[in-house]
């Protein structure tokens, strides 16, 4: 699957981001504030419920790099937590080194832009502005409504 980039500014807000990327203060050391912000995304992954065991995320602030280790039960789940770990604020990227139980073939991405929709996007991969709900269900949970996408986010194109 390799290594996925991912716009730093753009996701989840669930760690304080720029203290896991500055220099520790108060006590704290860079590897205090890495091991945080990895536990946050292990329990955002956890949240999501796909289906996932041994889940293991470290996170260099430095770099704003994400490794993930663990069993995904199929390979959209694997590509799943790899956007969990990746739309997160303060992500660069995503190193998902994650064992498939049943492999299937990888989806496709897209990186959301301003004036994007879920429909535009699938007229641009599916010639159908109509098949929209695949897009949606192939981003679910992370996405909660098919009109809450922002630019930046990255998105699981799966095929048809």
């Amino acid at each position: 699957m390799g290594l996925f980039s991912f716009i730093k500014e753009a996701g989840e807000k669930l760690f304080g981001g720029k203290d896991a990327q500055a220099a520790p203060a108060g006590g704290a050391t860079q590897d205090d504030l890495n091991a945080k912000a990895a536990s946050a995304i292990e329990n955002y992954i956890a949240t999501q419920n796909l289906g996932a065991s041994g889940v293991k995320v470290t996170f260099d602030g430095s770099q704003g790099k994400v490794t993930v280790t663990g069993d995904a039960p199929t390979q959209a789940a694997k590509e799943k937590i790899t956007l969990c770990c990746g739309n997160v604020a303060s992500v660069t990227s995503v190193d998902n080194q994650m064992n498939v139980t049943n492999p299937e073939p990888e989806a496709q991405y897209h990186d959301v832009v301003r004036g994007d929709t879920l429909s535009a996007i699938a007229k641009k991969y599916y010639a159908d502005a109509n098949k929209y709900p695949a897009i949606f269900e192939a981003n679910k949970p992370m996405l909660s409504s098919p009109d809450k996408i922002y630019p930046g986010q990255k998105l699981r194109i799966p095929a048809l």
